[in-house]
């Protein structure tokens, strides 16, 4: 029989023990999203340049390449709810193993690739099995106090970081070579990550906190309203929507922005992405739990995203490459925001709704997206035509600047509402 809920533990419970104890199963978490980073860092810099070599100017190039991604979100916006559930009633482990065989899946058929619409259906049905992220973030909260997860998931994050230090640079000297190589290369780790899985990871969620799967809660409409019931995050979904949106936005044009602006080829666009994953292990792996000793995960959100808005900015208005780097290099706030709101959220759920919680984060991610390539893409179509240091080329950079100024006023009125809240019942107590 499935665990009713409403007996079950929250979320700031002592975390359940699992094989090899809470740091051994951290570790074996870490590995394999390091693994799970590198292989998918690994196609960033090549990818717009395959599909541009099945179009034949830069307007098609940027076209296609947002139906591609758009094709991998939409899978992903109704998979990574239903794959969230799975988790939360046959454990994290199968998940975790699915989505590997989906990415080496993805990874070897779009290297073998032979025309663009095989690459949108890699996309669709690679999308729809693949939700890593989502789970390793419930993997995490399966063996973390409340305490340690904001800690936890800046390790996470820092992980990411390391994989995009690792697979993008990789990914850019093997793109120099052929621009299929990094998805073979990937699909190999994907595989070896498979292997991993199997013979080492262990599984972090008891069988007595799993809970019966039903489809209703699994659909991505129902997720996102139970995900904006769950108390003390309301608005935060907001939050998270405005900065995802953002940062698709940011994915889906960075290198079709870099190489239209600065002539950067997968070279270039593979060190840029370096940057950004060594900022995000410094800060997400070190640097955060130090400021988590002097302030809170709502304050790291709110300061968080006002240096996002400022670094956005100034990427749009940037007249030389170096300054694009630089940019990356001081928005140290911003790789912060993440991993608190992730806490935040987490939190909020109990002990037998993490991963349908995390798949419902996930999912919203996924809804953003699908937007981005659209927006992003629309958005640089405009202005593609303009030369180069014309200030209107950075248009999808000051969108992205909107997104994230919008979000920070909607954190910082969320948080003074709590504030408020708390204050009044502490006076009537």
């Amino acid at each position: 029989m499935a665990a009713d809920p409403s007996t079950e533990p929250r979320g700031d419970a002592a975390a359940p023990a699992v094989p090899g104890g809470r740091r051994a199963a951290m570790r074996f978490i870490l590995i394999a999203v390091l693994i799970d980073m590198m292989s998918i860092g690994l196609i960033i810099p090549v990818l717009p340049a395959l599909v541009g070599g099945f179009t034949g100017n830069a307007t098609d190039a940027a076209f296609w390449f947002g139906v591609v991604s758009f094709t991998f979100g939409v899978a992903n916006f109704f998979g990574s709810p239903i794959l969230g559930a799975l988790s939360d009633r046959f454990g994290r482990r199968p998940v975790l193993l699915l989505g590997f065989c989906g990415l080496a899946f993805s990874f070897f058929a779009t290297a073998l690739a032979p025309a663009l619409w095989v690459l949108v259906a890699v996309r669709l049905v690679s999308g729809a099995l693949q939700a890593n992220a989502a789970v390793a973030q419930s993997y995490v909260a399966d063996i973390s106090t409340a305490q340690e997860r904001a800690k936890r998931f800046g390790l996470l994050g820092a992980t990411f970081g390391v994989g995009f230090i690792l697979g993008p640079v990789t990914g850019g000297l093997l793109g120099d070579i052929d621009l299929r190589l990094p998805f073979y290369a990937a699909g190999t780790l994907a595989l070896l990550n498979t292997l991993y899985g199997i013979f080492v990871l262990p599984e972090s969620l008891p069988r007595a906190q799993r809970r019966r799967f039903e489809w209703r809660r699994a659909n991505p409409v129902t997720a996102l309203r139970e995900l904006t019931a769950l108390r003390g995050v309301g608005p935060l979904v907001v939050v998270l929507g405005l900065g995802s949106l953002a940062q698709f936005t940011l994915h889906s044009t960075w290198v079709l922005y870099t190489g239209l602006k600065f002539g950067w080829g997968p070279k270039e666009n593979g060190w840029s992405l370096f940057a950004v994953g060594l900022m995000s292990a410094l800060v997400q792996g070190g640097l955060m739990r130090q400021l988590l000793k002097r302030t809170t995960p709502q304050r790291l959100v709110q300061l968080g995203l006002v240096s996002s808005a400022v670094s956005y900015l100034c990427w749009g208005l940037s007249t030389e490459g170096w300054m694009m780097i630089a940019v990356i290099f001081l928005n140290i706030l911003g790789f912060t925001v993440t991993a608190s709101l992730q806490s935040l959220v987490s939190n909020a759920a109990d002990a037998t709704r993490q991963g349908t919680t995390m798949g419902s984060v996930a999912s919203l991610s996924s809804l953003m997206a699908v937007l981005a390539p659209l927006t992003g893409a629309g958005l640089l179509t405009l202005v593609s035509h303009r030369p180069q240091g014309d200030f209107w080329m950075g248009l999808p950079f000051y969108f992205c600047a909107l997104l994230q100024a919008i979000a920070a006023v909607v954190a910082y009125k969320h948080f003074r509402r709590q504030r408020g809240a708390a204050h009044a019942a502490h006076e009537a107590a």
